[in-house]
């Protein structure tokens, strides 16, 4: 049977950038998808190891890890191109094949896109760079400008619906990103990782992002992994109360908290926990909802489960929050006071979504 939604090409070879504003108007909130990492370890990706050259040697393993997120009721998957700069891809001597490989991950993306019989939107994921612009670091905007750039080039040719920039920290990539992808022709979201402290890496708040986003000409924004549930919670509120409620804002949470059994990483994170936080994300006004690290296939069953039968609350409070999903750091508690006094907690960024 043939797909429901026809995908029309543009000019670059991608598909048509109104898929997701089609989605957008379809539904009231969107499903999107979980953990690439998590789920390519448990096929066979050792620690350590890049996952964008999947998308050429392990093509079927890819389409199942995309194919497995539509099965479980995602209306929108992200490619797996996370780490996909050159900057990203250099330290595994891959640094010839950023097109390569992120036009690959489009392609297959779009593959299981166009054989679902109802909507399914193709993000094109982009992750940061790894390095610290000027004068924090030793990158140069002009050179992240030119890495973004590249690995935009590729996701489009292969077939993305929208670009999807996430797990920014910096204002300074941020924006580099921004400028890179801008004339590309299709929708962009963001999306930055904020921690105990309420703030990214580099000291941006939720309310700081919410009053950025306004001059950034978003499609979506937002903030995925962090630390769990319930501080992710806490920063999606952050925004929400500082935006208009036609803003488009996203959450993508971790699965509750990373634990090592095995000598293996594992999240803490039950189907039951995720559903409670899909309503209570859905309540705080976000539109598009997902997991992060540690979301399996089987999280985002029972997350669309959650998502289809709730009807929107009120905005809830610090002990609904604590009390649904669990205990809220301090950081977050100070979002939800309108207190930005918390110092910023310095820490490396991570390397891959898991």
């Amino acid at each position: 049977m043939p797909p429901k939604y026809k995908k029309s090409k543009t000019l670059s070879g991608g598909s048509s950038s109104n898929n997701f504003h089609k989605l957008l108007r379809l539904k009231r909130h969107i499903l999107a998808d979980g953990a690439t990492g998590t789920n390519l370890f448990d096929m066979g990706l050792e620690t350590g190891n890049p996952p964008e050259p999947w998308n050429l040697f392990h093509k079927e393993k890819i389409r199942s890890l995309h194919q497995g997120f539509v099965n479980a009721g995602s209306d929108l998957f992200l490619t797996n191109s996370f780490g996909g700069t050159s900057f990203r891809l250099k330290l595994h001597n891959y640094e010839n094949k950023v097109f390569e490989f992120n036009k690959a991950a489009g392609i297959i993306a779009r593959e299981v896109a166009d054989k679902a019989e109802r909507l399914v939107v193709v993000a094109g994921s982009m992750g940061p760079t790894g390095e610290m612009i000027e004068p924090h670091g030793l990158m140069t905007s002009k050179d992240a400008i030119t890495a973004f750039k590249a690995q935009a080039e590729g996701l489009v040719e292969g077939g993305v619906d929208v670009l999807w920039l996430e797990t920014m920290y910096s204002m300074e990539e941020l924006e580099a990103a921004l400028d890179a992808i801008k004339d590309f022709g299709l929708p962009i979201c963001a999306t930055m990782s904020f921690d105990t402290a309420g703030k990214t890496m580099m000291g941006i708040t939720p309310k700081n992002l919410a009053r950025k986003s306004q001059d950034l000409e978003l499609a979506g924004f937002g903030a995925n992994c962090g630390i769990g549930a319930a501080d992710l919670i806490a920063t999606i509120n952050g925004i929400t109360q500082n935006v208009d409620s036609e803003t488009v804002v996203i959450a993508k949470a971790n699965c509750g908290i990373p634990e090592f059994h095995d000598g293996n990483i594992r999240y803490s994170g039950t189907e039951n926990l995720m559903a409670k936080y899909v309503k209570i994300a859905m309540d705080s006004g976000a539109k598009i909802i997902g997991g992060c690290c540690g979301t399996t296939f089987n999280h985002i069953k029972a997350m669309r489960k959650a998502m289809d039968n709730h009807k929107v609350a009120s905005l809830p409070t610090l002990n609904q929050i604590e009390s649904r999903i669990g205990t809220l750091s301090k950081g977050s508690k100070a979002i939800l006071k309108d207190d930005d006094s918390i110092p910023t907690r310095q820490r490396r960024s991570r390397r891959d979504r898991i």
